[in-house]
Parts: structure tokens; sequence; C-alpha cells
């Protein structure tokens, strides 16, 4: 179910530069979730301000525009703190939701396993359990997100003790499934097959690139935000003959939410047990250079950084020839592939070919 929504940003004057790039990526997570934009604000201020975020003016000029429009849904492109939302709910009389609850929808409806799903709820409830406090414990505008859709909004009626007890069993449960994980990867490894991630931004294409390597099309593909979740391996054949296990990742984000890195990495954990990494870009993305920030530092989070990387630009079919010759003098060491009419896949399966047999020159086995 679709509905309208006003989306906010907010930076620090003199840099506003990252600010207006993610405020620009929220209008796409908005429309992933279900959202209509009907109308964008931006705010650049001398500094946050503690009670909305936002300063005062700017906050009654939204709640008038919001009662002319008739929105009742205002999404903000920062966390906002559980005294913000309340605050911003009282001026603007509408549903308030941050980033990070827009983001949390968007996983909720794309979770499809049942690990998936706890990885969500747990995340959900961890931000939600703050926000039970004093005489906002009841959260009557937390009801849902985009849509009212979503595992968190059947836990509304939970006092704290509820949600706590809920948070500790689905830690259990997730505690359970990295174990079994961990077993399974440990098989893996007593059989010398060579483990290779997909990693990138989302919606780079990476579904589609383990496709196209693999000359299969289960895995489901989109051109949306966060299109797939839940991990996926598929074998390919390597240049000397012998197999490996290709596994697509969850896209990371600008500013991911610290609960869903917390949530996911059991499935995350795929990519640090990784033999050799492919980082997949997007060079038609606007703000490619805030995209490859946020892969490495979730990378670096997950203790990946050090393991062999392959850096491919994918969607090479959409790019001209002034954008190609660009690309290839700014980045001389990424490869330049398409998923979609094969162009550099063979030379992409020959790096992880050479990667892979450097890191066993150097003493380290698949």
């Amino acid at each position: 179910m679709s509905e309208n929504a006003f989306l906010v940003g907010v930076g620090i004057k003199g840099r506003t530069k990252e600010s207006l790039a993610s405020f620009a990526e929220l209008e796409g997570l908005a429309q992933t979730a279900g959202a209509r934009v009907a109308g964008k604000f931006f705010q650049a201020i001398e500094r946050y301000q503690s009670a909305t975020l936002i300063g005062s003016g700017k906050a009654a000029e939204i709640a008038a525009a919001a009662k002319k429009a008739g929105v009742r849904t205002v999404i903000f492109d920062r966390e906002l703190s559980a005294s913000q939302q309340k605050n911003l709910e009282a001026v603007i009389k509408a549903k308030i939701i941050d980033r990070t609850r827009l983001i949390l929808d968007i996983f909720a409806r794309r979770a499809r396993t049942s690990e998936g799903r706890i990885q969500v709820e747990l995340a959900q409830l961890s931000y939600l359990l703050p926000r039970l406090t004093g005489s906002w414990r009841g959260f009557s505008q937390q009801v849902g997100g985009i849509g009212t859709r979503g595992p968190g909004e059947r836990k509304i009626e939970y006092e704290r003790r509820h949600v706590q007890y809920r948070i500790e069993h689905l830690k259990k449960d997730l505690e359970r499934i990295r174990r079994e994980r961990a077993v399974r990867r440990k098989k893996r490894l007593s059989v010398p097959v060579a483990q290779i991630a997909l990693v990138g931004y989302t919606n780079v294409g990476k579904s589609t690139l383990l496709n196209a390597m693999t000359g299969k099309t289960q895995v489901y593909a989109d051109d949306r935000l966060f299109a797939t979740l839940d991990p996926t391996s598929r074998r390919v054949r390597l240049p000397g003959g012998a197999p490996a296990v290709l596994t697509d990742t969850v896209g990371f984000i600008q500013n991911l939410p610290t609960d869903l890195i917390a949530a996911f990495r059991a499935t995350l954990e795929e990519a640090a047990a990784a033999d050799c990494l492919v980082v997949v870009s997007d060079p038609t993305a606007a703000n490619l250079e805030a995209h490859d920030r946020a892969v490495d530092e979730t990378l670096a989070e997950l203790g990946a950084r050090a393991i062999p990387a392959i850096r491919v630009f994918n969607k090479a079919d959409a790019l001209d020839a002034a954008r190609e010759s660009e690309l290839a003098r700014r980045y001389p060491d990424r490869l330049l592939v398409s998923a979609v009419s094969g162009r550099g896949l063979a030379d992409l399966i020959r790096r992880i070919q050479s990667a892979l047999d450097l890191r066993a020159a150097d003493g380290i086995k698949p």
C-alpha cells in the first residue's frame, strides 16, 4: 500500500555535499518502501538541534505544508532520537520515520527466509526498545513504517520486558544459526574448494552478475534497492578446471544501521570467510565515491579488509565512450564488466584465479 510522504534532509553549513548525496538516495529508499514522494525539504544549519534536529521554523514550515497537502508521513534522512521523534510528531502532527526505520521497513519486505526474518525482527526490536520509555511507552505513532508493514508492527502491544525477552530469544536463535553456518563452513573448508564472495553497494547488480558468471538464472535479481537479502551460493568453474563457490551477499548502503549490521552479522560473515572478494560498483551512480566509502567501512567493520579483493565496475553496457575513458583514467586497476552483455566476465574469472593462486603461493589454502 502506497502513501504520500515528505522527505526531509539536513546538513551542517559548509559541509552539505555528503548530506545532499544521502538525501538524494533517500528518495529511492522511500519509493522502494512504497511511498510516493509528495515534497522534499532540505535545511543547512549551523548545528543540529537537540530537540528537533532541524530548526523550529523549518519544522513549522513542514507542518503547514503537510497539513495543506494532507500528508501524514514525514521521512527524515538521519537517525532521530526518541525525544526528537516525539517532539517532531508534536509539531508536524504526522508519523515521523527516520532513515534507520525506513531501511528496516525495506528489509522487512525483502526478507524471504526464516533467518532473514529473524534478523530483521531483531534489528526492529533493538531500534524500538529505547522508544518504549516514559509516557511514550505506548508509542502510538510507531504503528509500522511505510504502509504499516513488517514484523516489528506485531510488537506494538509489548511492554519493555516482553520486548527484551523477545530480543534475547531472537539472539539465541541467531547464535544457533551462526553455529550451524560455522559447521557448514568448516565442512566446506575441509574440501579444497575456493570461496568467493560478491560484495558491494545495494543495487549494483551483484545477483545479476552471479547469474551471468554461473550460467544460471535462479537467483532473484531486480533493479531495486535491497532486492535480495539472503546469501545465495552457486558453483563456478575456474580457468584451471577447479570448482569454486560464488556467494552473493546483502548490499551495503550509506549509514547502514548498526543494529542491522549486528543482526545480519551471521550472513555477512560469509564475506569475511571468503578466500577472495569481488567488490562490485555501479559506475553510473551519481555518488560513486560515497558508495565506495560505505562498502569499505562495512568491510572493515566485518574484518574483511585483508582478504584479496578484485574491484569491478558492473553495468558497462550503460556507459558511453567518454565515461569509459574517464573511469579507465581514474580507476586503472578496476575491471569493467557487464552482467547483461557478458563483457569482461572471462577476464574477471581469470583475475579470480590469479588472486587465488597468489593466496595459495603465500601458503593460504582455500
